[in-house]
Parts: C-alpha cells; structure tokens; sequence
C-alpha cells in the first residue's frame, strides 16, 4: 500500500502561496498523491512523466522547486539533475528507492539539494518543500556580504566570486557556505548543519553534508585536500577559517 494522503485540517484561514512546484515522475499514483497534498497547501503544481520533457518544462516555466524522481522513461532523473544544473540553481528533491544509497549519494554528487525514500510519508515531502523554500525566501531578505581572502559570499544576489569569478553553487551549497562564513572560526557540527540548512525534520544523515562540503571544495579551492577556506574539526565537524 502506497503512502496515505494527509487528512485535511479544519478551520481555514491556511495561507495560499503562489510558488510553483514541478513534479517529474512516471507512476501515475505518485504523482496524483503528491500533487493533491502539495495543492492543498497552496502551490501551484506542474507533472512531467519523461525525463527530457521535465527539462524542457523546467526551463520553460522556471518553477520554484522541482520534485524529480531518480528512474525515469527516456532520460534518468540523475541525467536531468545533471543538465539542469547547468543552467540554474533551482532547489531539487530527489526521489529514490529506500535501499538505493548510491542513488542518493549520487543525486547529492550532481547538485540535488535533498532526498525522500519511497516509500514516503506526505507529511515529510510537504515539509521538505516548505523548509527548502523557507530557507530561500529567508536569504533573498537578508542583504549580508560576506569577504574573505577574495572570495565574497553576497546573499542578497546569491552570489558567490572568488577573485572576481563567478562560482556555479547549488542552492544548498551557496546555503552551507553563507551559514559558515558569516561565522568564521566557529565549528559546527554535522548535526547543527543538517539542522540549520535542512531543517530539524531532515531524515538524512551526516554524510550529506560530507557530499555537499566535498563538492564546494572542488569549486573553491586549488588544492581540495589542503582547503583555505572550509576546513574540517576532528571529531566535530568543519568551520570557516577565520581571516588571519
């Protein structure tokens, strides 16, 4: 038995929202379940089945977040991932099999920002959505700039250079970078990270922000093992090195 729709809350006066959620997936019972508890809340929702269509669509509509599932007719959900990072830094959450980890860990590796197991309880999907769009409202509000050692971090543009180049960031790495650099010096631990950026109801694990701090490593970073900005506390976590 699939998962069961959320029961419908009595007494009005829920707050309608305009943002516009795409769902990928080609199981028709998925996409009924999740578009019917995602529309009861108030979003806008679009559905693709085909994995270039959703491309396509994504470019075309430019919806707020993009739900995607990883097993897809004519192009896997790892593949659109793959080609949609390369034009935008829209939130994606993936779907995946509760035993596929490599999916996961894959998914995280080209650019998806979460993850929900199938399968799964509408209630964590619904929160999922709303905590990742929280966040992104939250920081297109705040207008903080942060420099060090030429790598600027502007969170009213959500921008990050370094140098004076422009770095390609996924939403939830330019969100791990931000949280670290306006703290530079403080340790944080896997688990505060995952509670700050995730939110409390994340059910991941600590090797999600492992993935996500290895990837912006890669991007911002010459020698990824010997890190100058992020660097890692034993047996707690990472931190922002603190201008010297």
């Amino acid at each position: 038995m699939g998962p069961e729709r959320i029961p419908d809350r009595a007494g009005g006066g829920k707050e309608r929202m305009a943002q516009r959620i795409l769902v990928v997936d080609d199981e028709a019972a998925i996409v009924e379940l999740v578009e019917y508890n995602l529309e009861r809340e108030g979003f806008e929702v679009l559905t693709e089945a085909e994995g270039p269509k959703a491309v396509e669509r994504a470019r075309a509509e430019r919806p707020d977040l993009i739900i995607l599932d990883v097993m897809l007719p004519g192009m896997s959900g790892m593949d659109v991932c793959r080609e949609l990072r390369k034009t935008t830094d829209v939130p994606i959450i993936l779907l995946t099999a509760r035993k596929d980890e490599v999916d996961r860990v894959l998914g995280l590796e080209l650019g998806a920002d979460d993850y929900v197991t199938k399968p799964f309880s509408p209630r964590e999907l619904v929160a999922r959505v709303k905590a990742i769009l929280r966040r992104s409202q939250r920081q297109a509000s705040e207008g903080e700039a942060v420099a060090a050692s030429g790598l600027v971090v502007d969170e009213e543009r959500r921008q990050v250079t370094l140098d004076g180049r422009r770095l390609d960031l996924t939403f939830t790495e330019f969100e791990l970078l931000a949280t670290l650099a306006k703290n530079p010096g403080r340790a944080f631990s896997r688990d505060e990270l995952l509670s700050r950026i995730w939110g409390q109801d994340f059910y991941g694990d600590a090797r999600t922000v492992d993935v996500h701090i290895r990837h912006l490593r890669e991007k911002l970073e010459e020698d990824p093992a010997a890190p100058r900005f992020i660097e890692t506390v034993r047996g707690v976590g990472y931190r922002f090195r603190s201008p010297s």
